[in-house]
């Protein structure tokens, strides 16, 4: 989330909204949020139903809920998946950036 968090203003110059899901529980999702002065949005999914829906998967050898990336235009048409094999496995903010701009 930090990582989206750096580079938030150049999503913003390109009408892009970041929507976050994490796994927390609304209390501690909302204390991270606050904590970390983030500007876009973010909704808790405790019970795993928006991962299940999705398709993210859970490998609790590697720390739990592995990182996914999801680009939706704004007809609601998913045109990129990047699902992570581990917590590191994440794309650049340039690369999304770059995928934004060809859409």
């Amino acid at each position: 989330m930090m990582q989206l968090h750096q580079d938030y203003d150049k999503f913003v110059k390109k009408d892009t909204a970041i929507l976050v899901i994490g796994p927390e529980n609304a209390e501690k999702f909302k204390e991270y949020w606050e904590e970390n002065n983030l500007e876009f949005y973010g909704i808790p999914d405790e019970s795993h139903s928006i991962l299940k829906m999705y398709g993210q998967e859970v490998n609790l050898f590697k720390l739990g809920r592995m990182p996914a990336q999801m680009l939706v235009d704004k007809e609601g048409i998913l045109r990129y998946v990047h699902f992570g094999h581990s917590m590191k496995d994440i794309p650049e903010n340039s690369e999304i950036l770059e995928i934004i701009e060809k859409l």
